[in-house]
C-alpha cells in the first residue's frame, strides 16, 4: 500500500512545479491513487466510479467521494474527506453518481512525467505485485500439460496468484498458444493445448492499481525443437543486449536498437514486430517506450520492461520479459521468475 508520507511528498513536488494560485482539481482515478492512495476496487460496484481530489496551494488536500464507494477508498490519505450521500439502499439514489469535473489544463503532462520516478512506497507495491506474479509463473511451469485448455491455465494461474496475494485481485494479459505470426498473444480461450505448442504467458498482477508485467514461454509436453530453442536463445541474447544499455541518461532508442540488433545479426528482425519494452507502474504500458522511433531518455526511478519476441510460422512464437528499476549506474532486476521453455 502507498504511504501517507509518499503521497504528501508527491503533492509537494507537484505544487513546487506548478506554483498554483488556485485549487488544483484532479478526477483521473490514476492521479487519485498517485497523490492520495485513493483506490476504487474493480471487484466492487464502485469500480466504474471515482471521486475528486482538491489540492490547495498550501498543500492541504480534500478527497470527495460518494457513500457507496468500496472499502478500499477508506485507506486513502487526505487532510479532509467529504462523503456525499448517493444511495443508502433504502431510498432512491440522489442524482448522477459520477463526479463530473473539468480537468486542469496541462496538469496531466506534468503528472505523467512525475510518475516516471518511482518513490519507495511505489517500488514496494510493485515488488509485491511481482512476487505474486512469480507464483503464477511457477504454477504454470509445474502444472501446464497437453489436454488443458488455455482457460484452464488462466484459472490455475489466477488461483495461485490469488492465494499468494491473500485477497482477490486482477490478473490479465496473454495466456495463448502462438503458432507464429498469425497470433502473438491474447486472452485465454477454449483452445486445447497440444504437445509441442508454444504457450506465451505474458501477464500482469494488479494490486492497488499498480502492476507487474513479465513473460515466459513454455513448450508444452515435449522437448523444444531445435528451431524453437534457437528462437529462445536469440531472445535471451537480445534481452542481455538490452540490459547492457539500461541506466539513467541512456536514450531509449539505444535500448531498442540493442534488442533489435541481435535479431538483425541473426537475420530474423522481420520476425520481431513489436516494441522492445516500456515503462510500468499505474498503467500498462506507460512512459518511457523502447520503440523504433523513441525520443525519450531513461531517468533514475523509471521502472521498465524488456520483452523481446520472435514469431515464426511452423515453429511458434517465443516471448520473454523481465522488469527493471533504473538507477544512476545501471538497473536492478525486479522480476525473478524462471525464463525457460520447459
Amino acid at each position: 500500500m502507498l504511504t501517507d508520507e509518499g503521497c504528501r511528498g508527491r503533492v509537494a513536488r507537484l505544487l513546487e512545479r506548478m506554483k498554483p494560485t488556485a485549487i488544483i482539481l484532479l478526477t483521473d482515478p490514476i492521479h487519485l491513487r498517485y497523490f492520495a492512495n485513493a483506490y476504487w476496487d474493480p471487484f466492487s460496484l464502485g469500480a466504474d466510479f471515482g471521486g475528486a481530489l482538491l489540492i490547495q496551494p498550501d498543500g492541504r488536500t480534500t478527497l470527495q467521494y460518494d457513500s457507496r464507494s468500496p472499502k478500499s477508498v477508506y485507506a486513502a490519505f487526505a487532510d479532509e474527506k467529504q462523503i456525499s450521500k448517493w444511495y443508502d439502499g433504502l431510498t432512491p439514489g440522489q442524482g448522477s453518481r459520477r463526479v463530473q469535473m473539468t480537468p486542469t489544463v496541462g496538469i496531466d503532462t506534468i503528472i505523467v512525467e512525475m510518475r516516471r520516478t518511482k518513490d519507495a512506497d511505489e517500488l514496494a507495491l510493485l515488488r509485491h505485485c511481482m512476487r505474486v506474479t512469480e507464483i503464477g509463473q511457477a504454477w504454470a511451469r509445474a502444472n501446464v500439460q497437453p489436454g488443458m485448455t488455455e482457460l484452464d491455465v488462466y484459472a490455475g494461474i489466477l488461483a495461485a496468484c490469488t492465494k499468494a496475494a491473500g485477497h482477490p485481485m486482477i490478473v490479465y494479459g496473454d495466456f495463448a498458444v502462438s503458432p507464429g505470426s498469425a497470433k502473438r498473444g491474447g486472452m485465454a480461450t477454449n483452445h486445447v493445448i497440444q504437445p509441442g505448442e508454444t504457450l506465451i504467458l505474458d501477464f500482469s498482477v494488479v494490486i492497488q492499481g499498480y502492476r507487474s508485467d513479465f513473460t515466459n514461454t513454455l513448450v508444452v509436453g515435449a522437448e523444444p525443437t531445435p528451431e524453437q530453442q534457437q528462437l529462445f536463445d536469440w531472445c535471451v541474447q537480445s534481452m542481455t543486449a538490452g540490459e547492457a544499455e539500461l541506466k539513467a541518461g541512456a536514450a531509449c532508442q539505444t535500448v531498442y536498437d540493442a534488442v533489435r540488433g541481435v535479431f538483425e545479426k541473426a537475420d530474423v528482425a522481420d520476425k520481431f514486430p513489436h516494441h522492445a519494452g516500456h515503462g510500468l507502474g499505474l498503467s500498462h504500458p506507460e512512459a518511457p517506450f523502447f520503440v523504433r522511433h523513441s525520443t525519450e531518455t531513461l531517468v533514475a526511478g523509471d521502472v521498465v520492461t524488456l520483452e523481446p519476441g520472435l514469431y515464426v510460422d511452423g515453429v511458434g512464437g517465443i516471448r520473454i520479459e523481465h522488469n527493471y528499476a533504473i538507477t544512476a549506474t545501471g538497473y536492478e532486476r525486479l522480476s525473478q521468475h524462471t525464463i525457460a521453455l520447459r
